[in-house]
C-alpha cells in the first residue's frame, strides 16, 4: 500500500513562524523539529545530506514555495517538515525568496513513493486559493487541513 500525503503531514511537524533568515539555518530548524518529533534519528547527518543537496543542486523556488530535500537511508519512511517565513528565504544563485520550506527526507527504496509525493505537494502549493491558505493559516493545524483538504 502507497503512503499518501495525510500520512506524512502532522501538525508538530510544521512551523509557522521561521526565525531563521538563510537557508542553512532555516533547514536546520526544520530539521530539529523533525527530530524532536521523532521523525529523524540523527539530525546533524540529515542536515548535512540535505545542505550538501541545495550546495550542489539548490532548489528551484516556484511560486514562493520551495523542496529542499535528500533521498538517504538515515531515514526509515518519507518524512516532511515544513516551515513558512513571513519575508521568505533566498534560495539558490539568484536569491528567489521562498516562504514556504517542504524539506523531504526519502529513503532510496522509496524514490518512487517519494516521486508521488512531491508531485502531489507542487500540484497543490501551484493551486494559488490552497497556496493562500498556507501563507495565512494561523495554527499548524489550519496549514494541515488547507493542504490535505481536497485529497
Amino acid at each position: 500500500m502507497a503512503i499518501t500525503l495525510t500520512d506524512m503531514v502532522e501538525e508538530k511537524q510544521v512551523i509557522l513562524g521561521l526565525r531563521s533568515r538563510k537557508v542553512p539555518s532555516a533547514l536546520r530548524e526544520i530539521i530539529d523539529l523533525l527530530a524532536q518529533n521523532g521523525k529523524i534519528d540523527n539530525p546533524e547527518a540529515f542536515f548535512e545530506k540535505v545542505l550538501a543537496r541545495e550546495q550542489a543542486h539548490p532548489s528551484v523556488v516556484e511560486s514562493s514555495v520551495v523542496f529542499p530535500h535528500a533521498r538517504t537511508d538515515l531515514v526509515d519512511e518519507i518524512v516532511v517538515g515544513i516551515g513558512r517565513s513571513r519575508a521568505g528565504i533566498p534560495f539558490g544563485h539568484n536569491g528567489v525568496r521562498a516562504r514556504l520550506i517542504f524539506v523531504i527526507g526519502v529513503p532510496e527504496r522509496l524514490v518512487n513513493d517519494y516521486l508521488i509525493c512531491v508531485g502531489t505537494l507542487v500540484r497543490l502549493v501551484r493551486d494559488d486559493p490552497i497556496r493562500s491558505m498556507l501563507l495565512h493559516a494561523q495554527t499548524p493545524r489550519e496549514f494541515i487541513d488547507a493542504l490535505t483538504a481536497t485529497l
